[in-house]
């Protein structure tokens, strides 16, 4: 395996300069499927090597459950600096695993109290909840994808603003925005490194959203003016992986973004441009980072094999 069972651990900094560059240059569309997927997949690759160094890590401790092969020099061999990086893996390993866990476990726990909060409602697609705080967000799963809004929050907002935000937080489950963004919230907690790229596609996925809002409204200044009052007011989403009309910022960004004409909807750039450069060069850290992750992964198993008494 060499120095490539490390490559994967750092690799995800060729994808910084797409995370910034993919909010200005690219269709938020494009922008959140693409940073999704390579986040997603430099984060199996890194969890996966980080993996594989642990084994040997493991295999030095005394009293450890693993085949006594597995200790050999030839095994150890297979990663350079093994005594330090082997031992060092492990309790790394545990905190990326516990995050994740964390992650996830808060995401369901919040689904679960919010679809309680409104068993007592009629099932309609929007509910209503009378509550003197103003919030909004997009509630997928249970029986039926449903939009949650306050009644403090719609006492803010003009007839046709309600409207931009309806169509906002539709398109956030229509597209499964959620989906983005619990990988991403799982890809920088499995990697620091990938922290860009979280941000920028909490960003991407609001854009995605306020430009679907603008279509069906009709009216690019109108989603602009409901963002604007809904940031002023708005407390935000019970969790970050689930999408909310003023949730993720910067506002002023979206805001300015929406008195702007429509973003092209072109859905790769030439890579005669800076943007295409930083596309093509995260496409290249991904598709590295997946052979080195796949060699390491393989030749380990080699070897482990190779090394296991019969």
């Amino acid at each position: 395996m060499g120095v490539f069972v490390f490559l994967p651990l750092v690799l995800p900094l060729t994808a910084w300069p797409i995370a910034r560059l993919a909010e200005q240059h690219l269709h938020p569309r494009t922008a959140t499927r693409l940073l999704t997927a390579v986040a997603a997949v430099m984060a199996v690759c890194s969890t996966v090597c980080l993996g594989l160094v642990m084994v040997v890590g493991t295999a030095q401790l005394p009293g450890n459950p693993l085949p006594d092969g597995w200790s050999d020099p030839e095994v150890r061999e297979a990663v350079p600096y093994d005594e330090i990086a082997g031992k060092a893996a492990i309790p790394a390993l545990c905190v990326v695993l516990v995050a994740c866990g964390r992650t996830l476990w808060r995401h369901a726990r919040v689904r679960r109290r919010a679809h309680r909060a409104l068993a007592g409602l009629r099932p309609t697609e929007v509910a209503v909840l009378p509550d003197g705080a103003p919030y909004a967000y997009a509630l997928p799963g249970g029986r039926r994808d449903r939009v949650v809004v306050t009644t403090a929050l719609l006492q803010c907002l003009e007839p046709a603003e309600r409207r931009a935000l309806f169509a906002h937080e539709r398109a956030h489950l229509a597209a499964r925005h959620h989906r983005f963004l619990l990988a991403v919230q799982l890809a920088a907690r499995a990697n620091p490194f990938l922290r860009p790229l979280r941000t920028a596609v909490a960003y991407t996925a609001e854009r995605w959203a306020d430009e679907e809002a603008a279509q069906v409204v009709g009216s690019r200044r109108t989603v602009a003016c409901a963002i604007g009052k809904t940031a002023l007011v708005s407390r935000g989403t019970p969790v970050v992986t689930l999408a909310g009309f003023a949730a993720a910022g910067p506002v002023p960004r979206r805001v300015a973004a929406l008195l702007g004409p429509a973003p092209a909807a072109r859905r790769w750039p030439s890579v005669f441009t800076t943007v295409g450069l930083a596309v093509w060069a995260a496409a290249a850290g991904t598709a590295v980072s997946a052979m080195s992750s796949a060699n390491s992964a393989v030749t380990m198993v080699l070897i482990l094999y190779a090394a296991t008494p019969l």
